[in-house]
C-alpha cells in the first residue's frame, strides 16, 4: 500500500501545491493577527477538505447520475490537469494567483478570505478535484479507497502547517527557488495527466 499512497500523496502535493499556497495566504492575511491567521487557515483547509471529501466519495455516483463514464472523465480530467501543468511550466498560474489576490485585496470588504479564494480555488480548485475523483474511481476496494484519502489527509495537513509558517517559509525561500520548484512540479503533472487520459482511452476501447 505504500506505492499507491506515494503516488496519490504526489499527484495531491503538485496539484493542491502547499509551497504555492503561502505566499497567496501571506498576502491577504497582512496585518492581521497571529490568531486570525491561525483561525484563518484552519477554516480555509477545513472548508477545502469538505468540499475534497465529497468529490471523493460521491463523484463517481454524480457521474453515473449525469450518464458520464469514469473513462470519459480520466480524459477530461488528464486533459485539464495537462493544461494546469502548462500554466505551472510557464508560471501562468502563478500570475493568475497573484491577479486574484489584488482582486481580493481591492474589496475592502472582504474580511474572510478562508472560503475565497483560499479554500475555492486555490486548494480545492478544479485541478484538486479532478485528481481526488480520478483516483479514487481508479482505486479497487474499501482499503485502496482509504489509502488515496489518507494521501489526501496527509497533503492538507501538510497544507496545514505550510500555511501555519507561512512567514518563515517566505523568508526561507525565495522567488527564484519558488519559481523553480513549480516548474518542476509542473513537469511532473504534466507526465500525471498524459497517464490518466492513457488510461482513460486504454479503458474506452476495452469496453
Amino acid at each position: 500500500m505504500i506505492e499507491p499512497f506515494v503516488s496519490a500523496a504526489i499527484t495531491f502535493f503538485v496539484v493542491i501545491d502547499p509551497p504555492g499556497c503561502v505566499p497567496i495566504f501571506v498576502s491577504l492575511t497582512r496585518g492581521a493577527e497571529a490568531a486570525r491567521r491561525r483561525m484563518l487557515a484552519v477554516r480555509s483547509v477545513a472548508i477545502a477538505a469538505c468540499i475534497l471529501l465529497f468529490f471523493g466519495v460521491l463523484g463517481e455516483d454524480l457521474l453515473h447520475a449525469l450518464g458520464i463514464t469514469l473513462a470519459a472523465f480520466r480524459i477530461a480530467g488528464g486533459i485539464m490537469l495537462f493544461l494546469i501543468a502548462l500554466e505551472m511550466v510557464f508560471e501562468k498560474r502563478t500570475a493568475r494567483r497573484e491577479s486574484r489576490v489584488q482582486e481580493v485585496t481591492a474589496s475592502p470588504e472582504v474580511e474572510d478570505i478562508s472560503v475565497f479564494p483560499m479554500a475555492i480555488p486555490m486548494i480545492a480548485g478544479p485541478g484538486s478535484i479532478a485528481s481526488v475523483m480520478l483516483l479514487m474511481g481508479r482505486s479497487n476496494g474499501l482499503a485502496e479507497s482509504l489509502v488515496v484519502l489518507a494521501a489526501l489527509g496527509a497533503i492538507l495537513l501538510l497544507t496545514l502547517v505550510a500555511l501555519f509558517a507561512g512567514g518563515a517559509l517566505m523568508r526561507m525561500t525565495g522567488p527564484k527557488v519558488e519559481a523553480m520548484i513549480t516548474r518542476i512540479l509542473g513537469v511532473i503533472l504534466a507526465a500525471l495527466a498524459a497517464q490518466f487520459v492513457v488510461d482513460g482511452i486504454r479503458t474506452s476501447f476495452s469496453l
